[in-house]
């Protein structure tokens, strides 16, 4: 059985005041194209359809165009709803779309029915999650423990009633512990909504959503395919793709990626004003890109952002890097680390290199500690 994995399409999204949706239509086509040319049999698409709860009727129409798309095809379609997206909004319909092979994820209900597939292997079971929190599952597992994300997820595969002879693909949208982010996601603050990928054991497959860098997490069955534009500049020197999964017999699984090469893509490019402004000194380049400049002139230009846009339509940023902009960043970094209070600095260390915040019994040891250095008693 093969799948086509992708997720956080963001439709709808506007970047730095530019809408996106051209962009999106013209990556969905090329989408279709890969769902045709690798013959998959399913399409698992893993939350983040919209870029709000209440997308624009334009999204929502190039939306339903992609999945008549692939309905016609005659592939089974998967669809979750993701943080960005309304659950009901996602699962209306759903019932009605079934006949078409267009599975929509429900609100959660304390109850994930497996949907059947069945291919030379024997049976495979898909599993549709939304987007979860612990106060979700709280609500139909009151007997539980749940104190975190991990909790949560832990009692929502508990409740699955897995059957681990056969194999089974989760589809779901969380932040998994360890996972490389960018800048165009929206995570808690600590990394509180972080979920240890152990709790997926008893898959064959996990098609994440949620971090737009496409990755493996602790192993190639547990994976994020990614975003399939670059909505960050700190993606720009990412390369998105469509993930292709293919499930074999029990434990065997292939997987393999395909680019998907935007209609515009996002470029950083650095120099002196002069030197911008002539495209051919960034061999390749297309002037057409969504644009980050950094001008290295001392002295700022005047209206440069202006005659840069005139050369460059899609330009996004503009910034300076020079002597004053570095000295303006370093007292600006001092004076924010001069606020921080010394168990804080020390908090967010042991978070960075733990990947998960101190406990109250550690907090409480350093900040002992810490009285204990001021007093000199250490």
């Amino acid at each position: 059985m093969k799948f086509a994995h992708i997720s956080d399409l963001h439709l709808g999204k506007r970047i730095h005041q530019f809408s996106m949706i051209e962009e999106q239509k013209y990556v969905l086509e090329k989408i279709e194209n890969i769902v045709k040319e690798e013959k998959v049999d399913g399409v698992l698409i893993a939350g983040d359809v919209y870029d709000k709860i209440y997308p624009s009727a334009e999204a929502v129409a190039l939306f339903d165009l992609f999945l008549v798309h692939l309905a016609k095809e005659e592939v089974q379609v998967f669809v979750i709803s993701g943080n960005h997206d309304s659950p009901e909004r996602i699962a209306f319909l759903g019932e009605l779309t079934k006949k078409a092979g267009v599975h929509l994820s429900q609100v959660y209900d304390g109850q994930i029915e497996g949907i059947e597939m069945e291919d030379e292997f024997g049976k495979i079971y898909i599993h549709l999650l939304p987007f979860i929190k612990p106060v979700h599952v709280r609500h139909f597992f009151k007997e539980e423990t749940i104190l975190n994300y991990t909790d949560a997820m832990a009692v929502v595969v508990k409740n699955m009633k897995i059957n681990t002879e056969e194999r089974n693909v989760l589809v779901a949208h969380q932040f998994v512990t360890g996972a490389s982010r960018s800048d165009s996601e929206e995570i808690s603050v600590g990394g509180l909504d972080n979920v240890e990928v152990d709790v997926f054991g008893d898959f064959d497959y996990v098609a994440l959503g949620h971090i737009h860098r496409a990755q493996n997490m602790g192993s190639r069955k547990v994976r994020y395919s990614g975003t399939p534009l670059k909505y960050s500049f700190s993606e720009w020197q990412d390369e998105k793709t469509v993930t292709i999964v293919e499930l074999k017999e029990k434990n065997n699984v292939e997987i393999k990626e395909i680019p998907l090469t935007p209609q515009h893509d996002m470029v950083k490019i650095r120099g002196m004003f002069m030197e911008v402004m002539n495209p051919l000194n960034f061999h390749g380049m297309d002037v057409n890109s969504y644009l980050h400049i950094t001008l290295l002139d001392e002295m700022d230009v005047p209206q440069a952002f202006h005659r840069l846009a005139a050369v460059y339509p899609n330009l996004m940023q503009m910034e300076y890097d020079n002597l004053r902009t570095r000295e303006r960043r370093e007292v600006q970094v001092r004076k924010e680390v001069a606020k921080i209070s010394p168990q804080d600095i020390f908090a967010g260390l042991y978070e960075t290199m733990n990947n998960q915040p101190l406990s109250e019994v550690q907090r409480e040891y350093l900040l002992e500690k810490i009285d204990k250095i001021w007093k000199g008693e250490v």
